[in-house]
């Protein structure tokens, strides 16, 4: 399993610098990626910022986790990916999700049959990401166009999918899945089988699955849990996590969240590997300078540990 950061935490104070320094730490301590996410009413772009940390932190993976695909036509979102390569590299990898109904609401914007519109989002927004021309009408949405420069390679594409349709359209038609709030049991039992079974019924190679989840080495585990849960309780509310969230057999977010010592944290990252997780995104969730410095010791000698397995 390889292991990146998320740095959504740092979103929230919509500092291009903050999350520039970030990634830079990331970068030198060996983390294969970085994670960025986008609110849909947050006002902070995530491929501007990532077009921005790529031109200063050579060499990692930088990927977007995710951009919510009902504000944007597929041919502005392809324009946007394809632009953020041109400056950065090949080494951009796109996230994309539906958000949600009640996120959308805020943009006045109808949520209306997801998954028609994730199938013929993909429709176009694929033939234009990998060959840089598309022909495609739809029910809702169409696109026939032909960029000014063909890419020259694919650039990857992973979609927010946790219900069963979803994972079936991400396994058949995109390089696998980016997870939120999901944890090992859910992946072994759910996810992964069904975004498996899609990959190879679409003779596609095996998918990525790139899960997220606050990580925080601590002696104060109970008080960092509730912490987690009374902070991010507003994902429990959202259908989508709260399906996951009762699939796994838990009450809600700070139950997820990798907490406890160097022994417990390194235990939960392991079974995450265990159960099919290719990826895991730490969002270091810490309150205090010995907690940032123990979790980032203890993510850097898993990292460690897995070059010396392989």
């Amino acid at each position: 399993m390889r292991l990146g950061i998320n740095g959504t935490g740092l979103v929230l104070r919509a500092s291009i610098q903050a999350i520039v320094e970030d990634a830079e730490a990331a970068a030198a301590d060996g983390f294969s990626s970085y994670w960025l996410a986008e609110h849909p009413t947050g006002g902070f772009d995530a491929l501007t910022v990532l077009t921005v940390v790529g031109q200063q932190v050579p060499g990692i993976e930088l990927g977007t986790a995710v951009v919510p695909t009902f504000p944007r036509h597929p041919m502005t979102l392809a324009s946007q990916t394809l632009t953020t390569r041109s400056a950065i590299g090949d080494r951009l990898t796109l996230g994309i999700g539906l958000s949600h109904e009640t996120m959308m609401a805020q943009l006045g914007i109808d949520f209306a049959k997801p998954i028609r519109h994730l199938r013929e989002f993909l429709s176009i927004l694929i033939p234009l990401l990998n060959e840089g021309k598309v022909s495609f009408d739809g029910e809702v949405l169409s696109c026939h166009a032909e960029i000014f420069r063909a890419p020259e390679n694919p650039c990857p594409v992973v979609v927010a999918a946790l219900g069963p349709q979803a994972l079936r359209v991400a396994g058949a038609r995109t390089q696998g899945t980016t997870l939120a709030w999901v944890g090992p049991r859910t992946v072994r039992e759910h996810i992964a089988p069904t975004l498996g079974a899609a990959a190879d019924a679409a003779g596609r190679p095996s998918p990525r699955i790139i899960a997220t989840l606050p990580v925080c080495v601590t002696d104060e585990t109970e008080r960092i849990r509730e912490l987690v849960g009374k902070l991010l309780a507003m994902y429990a509310e959202l259908p989508s996590y709260r399906a996951m969230f009762d699939r796994e057999g838990v009450d809600g977010p700070g139950d997820l969240a990798l907490v406890g010592s160097e022994d417990q944290v390194r235990e939960k990252l392991e079974e995450l590997a265990a159960a099919g997780v290719t990826d895991f995104a730490a969002s270091e969730f810490t309150t205090n300078d010995d907690e940032r410095a123990r979790t980032r010791a203890l993510l850097k000698s898993t990292l460690t540990a897995s070059a010396a397995d392989s």
